[in-house]
């Protein structure tokens, strides 16, 4: 098994939005990357999207050396992970596909080759079931797009190696990932449960006519989300006991959000509520496209970055 310091070639499985980050980012830390999507369309993708998302990596640091097009598009996963010492997975979420894919992948890989899937939900036990390089299959969930946001969660499946779990915390930290550890399966991991925690009650609140989406949206990016892009949840809560910290917050504040979760629901994705979501997005979006909404996106991300990267050296 290559040391995950020493990680060169890496593969690239599934080449959508998540895989094709996943490529950018790859490439930006100086490897070498094999790219399998049987889309007819993804090698024109993938090219476009590094290109575009090159200029970014250039401004939040890359490895000298490090080229935009040292990679190749395979016509086979068999042919991507031949010589790959890292695999990184994002086929669609359904687990039939990535049991097939698996499958195929099992006989193919290198041995010692470490596979992380991308996947956003399922549970590794189900898809490494019955597979002889089992204890080399992991979750290496990224939020995405990859190649700007940190955070990696890394979680074991009943037939994962503890030296498997160990390896990609070590090979994402050493490429400039977030990684944690997320230390039991639950469908969703952890990031992903705390967003849709937080989107049911938005939702809630657009549904029972609390407020509008776009109200919603400023009440979180202009509230409590700017705090906690610099800490997260309880540590944010420490602070605000005061002096006092978590004890003081808790003793204060303890019977209020008793109170509040107790009239929590969870609202239905009706048509209705459906409709309320799309029209309320649109109307916040101002007839910005996609594009610059992503542009308008990334103009804020991008020196947030650099900045949470000071505070990390510094630290």
């Amino acid at each position: 098994m290559t040391q995950p310091t020493e990680v060169t070639r890496a593969a690239v499985l599934g080449a959508g939005t998540i895989g094709a980050s996943w490529a950018a980012w790859f490439l930006a830390r100086g490897m070498m990357v094999t790219v399998w999507d049987p889309r007819p369309e993804a090698e024109a993708y993938v090219r476009r999207y590094v290109a575009e998302a090159w200029p970014a990596m250039q401004r939040i640091g890359m490895v000298p050396g490090a080229a935009p097009d040292t990679w190749r598009f395979c016509a086979t996963p068999e042919d991507a992970v031949a010589e790959a010492q890292f695999v990184q997975e994002n086929a669609p979420e359904r687990l039939e596909v990535k049991r097939e894919l698996y499958g195929r992948l099992d006989r193919a890989m290198p041995a010692g080759t470490i596979l992380a899937s991308s996947t956003s939900g399922l549970l590794m036990s189900e898809m490494q079931a019955g597979l002889a390089s089992a204890a080399r299959f992991a979750v290496g969930h990224p939020f995405n797009p990859p190649h700007l946001i940190p955070l990696v969660e890394v979680v074991g499946g009943r037939d994962t190696s503890a030296e498997t779990v160990q390896w990609c915390l070590d090979f994402y930290r050493h490429i400039g990932k977030k990684a944690i550890h997320i230390r039991k399966e639950a469908r969703g991991h952890l990031a992903n449960r705390l967003q849709a925690a937080l989107w049911r009650e938005a939702v809630s609140a657009v549904a029972s006519g609390l407020a509008s989406v776009e109200d919603v949206d400023t009440a979180v990016s202009a509230g409590p989300g700017l705090r906690w892009a610099a800490m997260g949840p309880h540590m944010t809560f420490h602070l605000g006991g005061g002096e006092g910290g978590m004890p003081h917050m808790l003793h204060q504040f303890k019977p209020a959000f008793e109170a509040w979760w107790a009239t929590m629901t969870t609202p239905e994705l009706s048509e209705e509520t459906c409709r309320q979501l799309i029209e309320g997005v649109q109307a916040e979006a101002h007839g910005r496209s996609m594009q610059e909404l992503v542009r308008d996106r990334d103009a804020v991300l991008l020196p947030l970055l650099e900045l949470k990267a000071k505070q990390d050296a510094g630290a």
